[in-house]
């Protein structure tokens, strides 16, 4: 073997080892073919080299699965409905509004006439709404009265509407919010935004905010983060990137330098073989792509650095505002009619839109409620067949990010994506999906919001052109062939459940075309894939295809 090699090729492989090695002077035939990647070594770390400490409302892209629920009850209950006054306690300082909806409802408990019992129905709703946009601002307050806060959170005023055995499983959801995935009861939801901690959602009229500094300065810093935090991931990248081809190359170059004894010679190396020509002509290519990378590291860390500037004088900006922790009662009032429109669309136009928790309506056990933990848990249930359901692509990299999660107390059957992503931040922001409390199934209700999210970021991604390009646009070509009629959006939802439930099983729903388009676009996690490679030829065919493009670069 020769000694020397091309000294440009010994210089990329010099840089590259003592970049990456703990042990800078051991020899190239020690080096790994590949490392522990940038996360593994310093997940915990911005590139900065400086620990990083992710709010509870900042995006950690990093975070690879949701954390495990520990507890999906409270231990030892909750005695909350045990008080004797809570009802009391929930409508007092409610002026007129409370005195409407006390009387509206005793006229509907008390009535037996069902016309009459139908009509007092849809008065309580009025009622009752009225009163809690009046009761909004003591809920969200520091120190909240608790029945106040419980019947807005759970639609529950009057304990005695439902059954002891229902009130003491309501005792067992966990009170406390323990957990630091962004799911949120509409309580907590309304305080994170009367106190600027998430910007409004987005809506079809825009409330010009004069004099509120803080809402302009959190949204330059909404715009500022997601410049940074897209920097940093395409940083990381590129890093990943490089020290893959360094490896490529290290690879190469120990095949092209490996040589047998040439027939009748003695301690005469063999000529190059075919396989080794071939490879001497791919070091070209692949130290062009590693000067290509290390071009556009160069260029990224710059991006970074003044992104990471603009960041910090922004937030000097904020921080010269001074700690001012009064609620914005325009933020809350808007938000509160937006949880409003998320409510009736989760519920829908023929559904239950009763907002109180009675014994005639509720029939779930604790594991089926839409709790904070048992979405948590639904969520991690569906990537775990959906790998990429919280992924958002920018350029080279996907991009994990956990939407923001509203729970709503309704009877509604199906969730909704409010927002695919901030306005302000379409990189790195958190879309916005609201869950109800009660459904009939919740894995369902939460299948319907992310294949909602779904469709609504691959419609905005390709803009004027979702019926030709992307997810919408191979779907709707599909939907338009088979000439069928109604709202695309929801055929696609209910395919993708049917993804969910039935395909991962094995079970042959779909059409051809579009499991096709599904295990492209939205593919099942690999140990699912696996599992469906032995099940039928239908799969084995589509796990083949991933290989073959895999082995041509093409995937």
């Amino acid at each position: 073997m020769p000694e020397e090699i091309d000294p440009e090729i010994a210089a990329l492989l010099g840089g590259s080892v003592e970049e990456y090695s703990m042990q800078p002077g051991r020899s190239k035939s020690a080096a790994p073919s590949g490392g522990p990647s940038f996360e593994a070594l310093f997940g915990g770390m911005s590139v900065s080299g400086e620990l990083e400490t992710k709010g509870e409302f900042d995006v950690d892209l990093a975070k690879k699965a949701y954390d495990p629920v520990a507890s999906f009850e409270s231990d030892p209950p909750n005695t909350f409905f045990d008080d004797p006054q809570y009802y009391q306690k929930a409508l007092a300082g409610e002026g007129e509004s409370s005195q409407r909806f006390h009387e509206l409802l005793k006229k509907y408990l008390q009535a037996t006439d069902p016309k009459d019992r139908g009509m007092y129905r849809q008065q309580v709703i009025t009622a009752y709404w009225n009163m809690v946009a009046h009761m909004a601002p003591r809920v969200v307050a520091t120190a909240p009265i608790l029945p106040k806060q419980l019947m807005v959170r759970f639609g529950l005023s009057l304990p005695t509407m439902i059954t002891p055995e229902q009130r003491a499983l309501f005792a067992k959801v966990i009170y406390k919010k323990v957990s630091s995935e962004p799911v949120y009861y509409l309580d907590e939801w309304l305080r994170a935004a009367a106190l600027g901690q998430i910007n409004p959602s987005s809506t079809d009229e825009v409330n010009a905010a004069r004099g509120d500094e803080r809402a302009r300065f959190n949204n330059l810093l909404q715009k500022a983060m997601g410049k940074r935090d897209t920097a940093e991931a395409f940083l990381k990248a590129k890093a990943e990137e490089r020290k893959s081809l360094e490896s490529m190359l290290r690879d190469r170059i120990d095949i092209v330098c490996e040589h047998g004894g040439l027939p009748g010679f003695f301690q005469i190396p063999a000529p190059y073989t075919e396989g080794q020509k071939k490879t001497i002509a791919e070091l070209s290519d692949i130290m062009r792509r590693l000067l290509a990378a290390d071009k556009e590291l160069v260029s990224s860390v710059d991006s970074f650095e003044d992104a990471t500037k603009d960041v910090q004088t922004i937030k000097e900006k904020v921080g010269s505002l001074g700690e001012d922790t009064k609620a914005n009662l325009q933020a809350l009032n808007q938000e509160f009619e937006t949880a409003r429109q998320m409510l009736k669309m989760c519920v829908g136009r023929q559904g239950n839109h009763f907002p109180l928790v009675t014994k005639e309506y509720f029939h779930l056990n604790l594991r089926e409620m839409g709790t904070r933990e048992n979405v948590i848990d639904a969520l991690t249930w569906l990537e775990s067949i959906d790998c990429q359901a919280y992924c958002r692509p920018y350029k080279s990299s996907l991009n994990r990010i956990e939407p923001f999660v509203i729970l709503l107390p309704s009877y509604g059957d199906q969730g909704v994506c409010w927002e695919p992503f901030d306005r302000y931040n379409r990189h790195t922001s958190r879309s916005r999906i609201a869950v109800p409390m009660y459904p009939k199934n919740l894995k369902v209700a939460v299948a319907v919001a992310v294949a909602d999210m779904r469709w609504q970021a691959a419609k905005e991604k390709a803009s004027y052109y979702w019926m030709e390009e992307g997810l919408t646009g191979q779907y709707y070509q599909w939907f338009v062939k088979q000439k069928l009629k109604g709202d695309v959006k929801e055929f696609f939802i209910q395919d993708y459940i049917t993804w969910l439930t039935k395909e991962s099983e094995g079970i042959q729903k779909l059409d051809k075309d579009i499991r096709g388009i599904f295990w492209r676009l939205m593919p099942f996690s690999q140990p699912i894939k696996e599992k469906l490679r032995d099940r039928s030829f239908v799969y084995q065919e589509l796990y083949q295809r991933d290989i073959n493009k895999t082995l041509s670069d093409g995937y």
